[in-house]
């Protein structure tokens, strides 16, 4: 459907929804700038020691000791400082912002995917199928979410980062679910829903082709909020050494090592720290940008 805009004075120029989106979100500033922010810290951390058999461009490995210089304090050699045994501390930093990142992102996929099915079948076949899945929703709601992701990330402790991402994406589902379930249920009594159903189009076919691409906004805004909550979820867990374990290493893990370095060597502390804010910051910002392009009800003098 195209819809007509005053893009200057004296013409009107017509843009689809899609359109409409895209231009809404890329003037939203906060939303750019969090892009920026993203891609500098996703190319530096998966660049720079490399990952897997992929070399990096930084001289040093996060997993080498060497000989404590100054200190351990930063130099032009160490920018980031060096831990107690002399690790070089950007390399570490690196090495848990990609931990953290492929966490986050992998429980973003993970609960995307489990919320939209179970709220879309809950919300389009009411009835008992409404009722169990909702009461199972309830259930994973009234548990919290810090004590649950504890007890099973302790549980998945031995499957690596993976087991981890799996057991948190399949308990942060629950937000999503309610809201794409209330979209469901307005949208499944709109016009072009009835009229698909007259014409014997299967429920499967509804859901995906006629549904679902409807409630994309309200999908993809949650899908970016619970990546930046996956990112203080994994960090609380290897905090409390319920998440990552040594020898690997993520920005939870550093602080949780560091944290009595504090007033002695606070570069220990801040460098993960401040980049658990940056992340969690830009992905935010990122969330409020594609909420404000979805949200129609926005108040705009000029779209």
């Amino acid at each position: 459907m195209a819809i007509s805009v005053d893009d200057e004075p004296g013409h009107d120029k017509s843009y689809s929804q899609g359109q409409l989106v895209r231009r809404r979100f890329f003037r939203h500033k906060g939303a750019m700038a969090s892009i920026v922010v993203l891609a500098v810290i996703v190319v530096v951390a998966f660049t720079s020691i490399g990952i897997g058999p992929i070399p990096g461009w930084w001289p040093y490995d996060y997993t080498h000791a060497g000989t404590v210089v100054n200190g351990g304090s930063p130099t032009w050699q160490h920018p980031f400082g060096q831990d107690t045994i002399g690790k070089d501390y950007f390399a570490l930093v690196m090495r848990g912002t990609q931990q953290s990142i492929i966490i986050a992102v992998g429980v973003g996929l993970i609960s995307t995917f489990l919320g939209t099915v179970i709220g879309a079948l809950a919300g389009y076949y009411r009835g008992w199928i409404e009722s169990v899945l909702m009461r199972l929703t309830d259930l994973f709601i009234i548990i919290p979410l810090l004590v649950f992701a504890a007890v099973v990330g302790k549980i998945a402790s031995g499957w690596g980062i993976w087991g981890l991402t799996l057991v948190l994406g399949a308990i942060t589902w629950t937000g999503l679910a309610r809201l794409v379930r209330g979209e469901v249920l307005s949208l499944r009594e709109r016009d072009f829903v009835t009229a698909a159903r007259a014409v014997g189009t299967g429920a499967y076919r509804i859901v995906t082709k006629h549904v679902l691409p409807n409630a994309i906004g309200v999908i993809i805004v949650s899908a970016t909020l619970t990546i930046a909550q996956a990112i203080l979820l994994e960090t609380s867990l290897s905090y409390l050494g319920f998440g990552v374990q040594a020898p690997d290493t993520s920005l939870g893990l550093l602080i949780s090592e560091y944290q009595n370095a504090f007033t002695t060597r606070p570069w220990l502390f801040w460098w993960p720290g401040m980049m658990i804010l940056a992340i969690a910051l830009a992905v935010n910002f990122l969330g409020d940008g594609l909420r404000d392009a979805f949200d129609p009800r926005q108040n705009r003098s000029k779209d």
